[in-house]
């Protein structure tokens, strides 16, 4: 099987970069590039990393799940690591070259009654901003919010924002099935797009397919997440809610699911078959458009595809993301200097610019 560190080494070679395992890198001496190691710099400039996609988790707020609280933690390699030991994660960041974390946590939540919701997301949004004050340089995070109770999730974004510094919030998908342009919860996005916060969709499956998910490869995951994203997406780009509310800041998870790869498609269904389309919603651009005022996280693996969302939706709209501390991409910052058709102004605003400025932080 090729490993992602075999796919680099590759790529790197082909661009005059070699990417070693550490004892190949030892037994061929200080002539080989290193793997990227912090301080980062690009064109002798240090670049602050920042990325956007990591995860944690508290006991406390777990313990409320009751009987369900087994099931929170995913079933992957790196589970336990979702309990922040400050010195660990700080070492993995190290070895990663990430210079700070923005810190969300993947809601379980939403199937809870109102007030065992409120308390979860009340004890989670003060830890974090806890974590985050304790180590104001290296952390920052995303809110949970309640928003099968949109009320509930306006008042927990207000206070997570204005009162407890946590840089806008961490949300699914859907809420239980239920997408967000549905009119309920547009006074969610009418405080976010207020408060300037920024908005982060990590997707939780599809589960509607999930018999289609059985077998190997664990295709609620590889395919069931990129796919709620590609549908939370296009369902904000079709039923106008973007065009609603403007000024939202939203990151995708993943490098927006599928809807990069495929997203002219949508430009032509309403013409193809305008009885599937809603006359009384009227774009304001072309579907795809939307994509150049999104923002997307850059785990998407490989050189070639992170070429492509950069030509899809622009290099200013990419930012970094690893998953940490599931493994999913190890190595996140070299994957940027690894893609040689980016050009350094283009690899320092992924590695940490754009994110400095869609979160208003000091680059």
């Amino acid at each position: 099987m090729t490993t992602r560190r075999d796919f680099l080494k590759r790529a790197g070679s082909a661009a005059g970069i070699v990417f070693c395992s550490c004892e190949m890198l030892a037994a061929a001496g200080p002539q080989t590039p290193q793997p990227q190691r912090l301080p980062v710099m690009v064109n002798g400039k240090r670049i602050k990393t920042i990325d956007v996609h990591a995860h944690c988790h508290f006991h406390e707020a777990v313990a409320l799940m009751g009987d369900e609280a087994s099931r929170v933690l995913p079933r992957t390699k790196g589970a336990k690591e979702h309990f922040i030991v400050i010195e660990e994660r700080l070492k993995g960041m190290d070895s990663q070259a990430i210079d700070m974390e923005v810190l969300s946590i993947n809601p379980f939540w939403y199937r809870m009654d109102r007030d065992t919701a409120a308390k979860i997301v009340e004890v989670q949004n003060e830890k974090l901003a806890d974590l985050c004050a304790s180590h104001p340089e290296r952390f920052a995070a995303f809110a949970s919010l309640s928003l099968q109770y949109p009320d509930l999730a306006v008042q927990q974004l207000e206070t997570a924002v204005t009162k407890l510094g946590l840089r806008g919030a961490a949300i699914g998908g859907s809420v239980l099935g239920e997408d967000f342009s549905e009119p309920r919860f547009h006074p969610v996005w009418a405080k976010a797009e207020e408060l300037d916060a920024v908005l982060f969709i990590h997707p939780q499956s599809t589960p509607e397919l999930a018999r289609r998910f059985k077998g190997n490869g664990w295709l609620s995951n590889t395919v069931g997440n990129p796919l709620d994203t590609t549908l939370a997406l296009q369902h904000l780009i079709f039923e106008g809610t973007l065009d609603r509310f403007p000024g939202l800041k939203i990151i995708a998870a993943h490098g927006g699911g599928y809807l990069p790869s495929y997203a002219v498609r949508g430009d032509h269904a309403c013409f193809v078959s305008p009885e599937n389309c809603n006359p009384d919603i009227k774009l304001k651009k072309n579907p795809s458009e939307y994509l150049n005022q999104l923002f997307f996280d850059a785990l998407v693996f490989t050189p070639e595809a992170l070429r492509h969302l950069a030509a899809q939706v622009g290099a200013s709209q990419i930012v970094l993301g690893s998953d940490h501390p599931i493994p999913w991409e190890e190595h996140p910052v070299d994957l940027i200097f690894a893609t040689t058709t980016l050009s350094d102004e283009e690899k320092a605003a992924i590695l940490g610019g754009n994110a400095a400025r869609l979160f208003g932080m000091a680059g």
